[in-house]
Parts: structure tokens; sequence; C-alpha cells
């Protein structure tokens, strides 16, 4: 889909509307739309038509009143494509003559005119996005290839968040900018899952990238597994339940996870995973399409990324064995310090399980680590196959996705600022502020390597 933002050959006036299609499908279908260059706000349709319903409906000529339906044979783009435009003509007319509403100013947090200005300000409230300034930077909590992650504290509401700040200069130089941005784009498309990191903002500078997430300080699954060397079995099929739900989601939403592994499995103060870190993901994986880019973590890579041959969404599910296989043994199941040897292995050496676990639980292993992915168990029906593995029996799914479960592990967490369980090799990095937040390094030019990046959860923004 064209760029509906910007234009390489024209200017977008202040209060221009400009509206796209992000995701439709037969369950949901979400629309983002823009003032001019102000910040992003994304909705499902619903939200859009309900504001008019309730809100509008006498602002606006009659012709705004027929809500697009779809008619017989019509396909789902057409469809989608006349809901994006009743969008968008609904909403430049409302920002072109009823700026005075309050219902309008608050759907579009568009700041009050003052008395003796004629003048709107369309672009973002200070209340309504954020920059960098806006945080306190207090600890260093991670560390990546293009940057660091920080536990940071909003000045105003002082709630607690974890920032991950990018280097451009490092993104382009590994040409890896479409990976950044596909990140984005599964952040903000998420939806709350219980098992995801959440989104609450994504923001830019000249040099940098900024994107403000659920602050999660329970500690690396990582961590908590090379403590305690191993778990037990229902420790780990607590853990792999939630693993395959978000998983599972994701492949529902045409996207391939591809970088499973434990340093990206966060827990929570309840003892619940959270899966971080969707720079390898891959979108538009539509039913069994394939790719081939070769990517991963080495322990964890299937057999047909190592040979370079096409993949699907059951490399994920390759992945969960592999985590599984090491919440229980301790090591991920072809180990070598030697990487060309552990590929030799994945691809040739036959699976070994002890005789120390259930029968349940070593089919689920072998099923999940075939190396033949037409054999893989999650090949025919995705995460149905898991989910309906006597593995999981035990699991009340919809309990656990409502997180109403007692996790078999809670984490020591006194509170939100707590860094108890954060690697001390993390900690003690020092925060230079004054690089993190410059005060002169507002984007003030089109960035078109990073457009549309920026990006404000209206649903809780700064709550």
């Amino acid at each position: 889909m064209d760029n509906l933002y910007y234009s390489e050959s024209r200017m977008v006036r202040k209060d221009e509307v400009s509206c796209k299609l992000v995701m439709g499908d037969d369950k949901k279908t979400v629309y983002a739309v823009r003032i001019g260059d102000g910040p992003i706000m994304q909705k499902v349709y619903e939200e859009y038509e309900k504001f008019f319903l309730t809100d509008v409906k006498d602002m606006v000529p009659e012709k705004f009143t027929i809500f697009p339906k779809k008619k017989l044979l019509q396909s789902k783009k057409t469809f989608f494509e006349k809901r994006r435009l009743w969008i968008q003509d609904v909403c430049q007319h409302l920002v072109d003559n009823q700026t005075k509403s309050e219902d309008v100013r608050r759907f579009f947090h568009i700041e009050a005119p003052d008395d003796d200005d004629n003048t709107v300000d369309l672009g973002p409230s200070e209340r309504k996005t954020a920059t960098a300034n806006d945080f306190d930077f207090l600890t260093t909590i991670g560390k990546g290839s293009f940057g660091r992650v920080y536990q940071v504290r909003h000045k105003e509401t002082k709630k607690i968040y974890a920032m991950k700040v990018l280097s451009k200069e490092h993104i382009r130089k590994k040409n890896e900018v479409k990976h950044v941005m596909a990140e984005r784009n599964v952040l903000i498309n998420n939806f709350k899952h219980p098992f995801l990191v959440s989104l609450h903002f994504s923001f830019q500078n000249k040099e940098k990238l900024y994107f403000v997430l659920d602050h999660l300080n329970g500690g690396e699954l990582f961590s908590h597994l090379q403590r305690e060397k191993h778990f037990t079995e229902s420790r780990s099929r607590f853990y792999a339940a939630e693993i395959a739900c978000a998983l599972g989601y994701l492949h529902e939403k045409n996207i391939i996870y591809r970088d499973l592994k434990p340093e990206n499995l966060l827990l929570d103060d309840k003892g619940y995973l959270v899966l971080t870190d969707f720079g390898l993901c891959k979108e538009d994986m539509q039913g069994s399409k394939t790719t081939s880019t070769f990517c991963g973590t080495p322990e964890y890579l299937a057999p047909e990324i190592i040979l370079k041959k096409p993949y699907d969404k059951t490399v994920d599910w390759w992945c969960l064995g592999s985590v599984l296989y090491e919440m229980i043994f301790g090591l991920p199941p072809f180990y070598s310090k030697d990487h060309n040897e552990m590929y030799d292995k994945i691809i040739n050496q036959p699976l070994r399980l002890k005789h120390t676990i259930s029968v349940p639980c070593t089919e689920l292993i072998t099923g999940l680590l075939q190396k033949d992915r037409s054999k893989r168990l999650g090949h025919k029906n995705d995460f149905r196959d898991i989910q309906d593995h006597p593995f999981f029996l035990p699991v009340d799914w919809d309990k656990l996705l409502n997180r109403e479960l007692k996790a078999p592990f809670i984490p020591k967490v006194k509170n939100a600022m707590d860094i108890s369980n954060i690697s001390k090799e993390f900690v003690e990095i020092q925060i230079d502020p004054a690089s993190l937040a410059p005060q002169q390094l507002a984007v003030t030019h089109r960035d078109h390597d990073f457009e549309n990046f920026t990006f404000v959860d209206t649903n809780r923004v700064l709550v």
C-alpha cells in the first residue's frame, strides 16, 4: 500500500487527514489516522463508527451517514478500501469544520484553540505524545546489537517503563531498517496479548529510535534457568503453554517470530512469561507461505534454516521444542560450543531424551523437534496441534489467558523500580542522559528510512 502520510512530491499540510489500513481480516479491521505531521491514532473500525453515531452524526453532511457495506462478491480489499476512504473523508470534514467541538477535539487529541487566535494546533500535544526528555533514565537493564534498554520513569506520571534506544547509524550500517520497522509494526499490532510485551510509545530524533514498553522486572527466563540449572516438568509446562499461546497469536496475525530463546522471555512480578524483542519477525506469512532468510540464534535454529531451505511458521514450533528441552534438561538439545559441530548435530544427529521425563513430555518434544517440517507437530493445525497435545492436558487455557492461574514460581519483586532480578552485567553500565535525551535533536527533516515510526497508544496514554 502506498504511504498515505508522506510523499516525496508534496508537503503534508498541517490539517490534512490521512488514513491507512493497518490490519484487515474476518475478525477485525484496524485503521490508523494522522493529522498533518501529528501522532498516529490507531483504532478498530467499530470505534470510528461508534464515534460517528454517538458524537458527531449531526455535524456532517448526509452523504457521510451511509456506512460502507460489503456487497455480494465484493473483494475484502475493495471493502476495506471503501471503509478507509469513508473514515478519511469524515475525519477530514470534522477537522476542517468542527474543531470547536469538545467531542471532536477529544477524539483527535486536538488542543483547544486560544480565544485570541483563529488557528488550531493540530500537532501532538504535550500530554498526548512523548520525547526522551519526558523521562528520567534510571538504570541500564539490557543491551543489544543496536542499542540498550533502560529502566525509565515518566517525569509527570512517575510510571516506570522499559525504554529501548537504538542507534539509527548502526541500524543503517547493518542494513537492518526493515527489521526495525517490522518490530515496530508487530508491537503496535499486539493488541495487548497477555504474553506479548506492549508498546506505549515510539518516537525518534535525528540520531536515535525509542520504544517505550512495559517494564517487566521479574528477570529473564535465561537468568533463572542459569541459576536453577533446570525446571520441573510442571513448571516447564506452564511456561511452554504461555509461549505457545504467544506464538499461536502471532501466527494468527501471519507473523513468524524466528528468535525464540530464554533471553527473549521475561517474567513479570506475578510469575507470568512475556515474549519480547520482535526484531527478527517476518510479516505477511499467510497460510503455508515460506521465506528463506537465514536468521535466528544458533542454538535454536531449525534444520531447514541451517540448510537454507524455504521455511514456514513451523520453525517457531522447533524453537519451542528446543526451549522446552532446555528448561527440563538445562541445555539446548544439540548444544555444542562449536557452531559448525552444533549445526551438523541439528541436521543429522537423532534426538536423544533421558527416561526421567513423562511419556507425554517425551512425545511433545519429539514431535516439536522433527527435522522434517512436514512431520513436525504444528504443521497441520498450527497452535491447535500443540494445545491439544496430552502434555498440556492439565492446563486450563482460558484461565491461563486470563492470568487466573497461580504461577509455579513468583519472582521476588519489591516494587516497580526493583532491579534485583536484572543482570549486574547490564546494571553496571553507566548512563549518559545527555546523549539519550539531547535537547537539540528533534526531527525537523523527513527521515524516509523511518517514516511512520512514531506511535502513541491512545487507549492508555501516560497512565
